[in-house]
């Protein structure tokens, strides 16, 4: 089973960007596919975006389309959640996913493990 660690993650302000990393371990990541999700005070975790093995194929929920990209280095087994133009309302902590099959799922429970978590603030 793959082990995840998430980093990257401070106090920002509104507009400025923020690159969060997912280190993964115990597996390689070339047939791993990655979802990353937020989860703010009080609300259900969400699907922010993810990877897939296949192609890099990624997929993004609409609060971020545009704002937010999605990478891998399958070199340094990592992946890379760019975040540009941070709103206030961006403030939560990101987690990011592991699944083996190849879609990527928007749902918290379609992923099999995941990282303990690393906190974002923006403010405005």
């Amino acid at each position: 089973q793959v082990q995840l660690v998430e980093s990257g993650g401070g106090l920002v302000q509104a507009g400025d960007s923020m690159r969060l990393s997912c280190a993964a371990s115990g597996r390689t990541l070339t047939r791993i596919t990655v979802g990353w999700f937020r989860q703010a005070p009080g609300e259900e975790r969400e699907f922010v975006g993810g990877i897939s093995w296949k192609a890099g194929n990624t997929y993004y929920a609409d609060s971020v389309k545009g704002r937010f990209t999605i990478s891998r280095d399958n070199a340094k087994n990592t992946v890379y959640l760019q975040m540009n133009s941070l709103k206030f309302e961006d403030t939560a902590v990101y987690y990011c996913a592991a699944r083996t099959l190849m879609n990527v799922a928007t749902l918290p429970a379609q992923y099999n493990s995941w990282g303990q978590g690393t906190p974002v603030t923006v403010s405005s």
